[in-house]
């Protein structure tokens, strides 16, 4: 299981993401909040895409030993 520095699995970050995008969606919120979540979202989705890289470098790792 790929875990992130602050202890989330890929699984768990997946769904912090999506509960930011939900917020995001609301379009009664002000737009300060809207700006910070979306800054928490481009660094969710970051976080997200460095683990995958990291995923996909095991797995190439792993055929290259077989």
């Amino acid at each position: 299981e790929l875990i992130m520095e602050n202890n989330l699995s890929f699984e768990e970050t997946i769904k912090k993401l999506e509960s930011v995008v939900k917020e995001l969606e609301n379009k009664d919120i002000p737009l300060e909040t809207s700006i910070k979540k979306y800054q928490e979202g481009l660094e969710l989705s970051k976080k997200l895409y460095d683990m995958l890289k990291k995923a996909e470098e095991l797995i190439v790792e792993t055929k290259i030993w077989d």
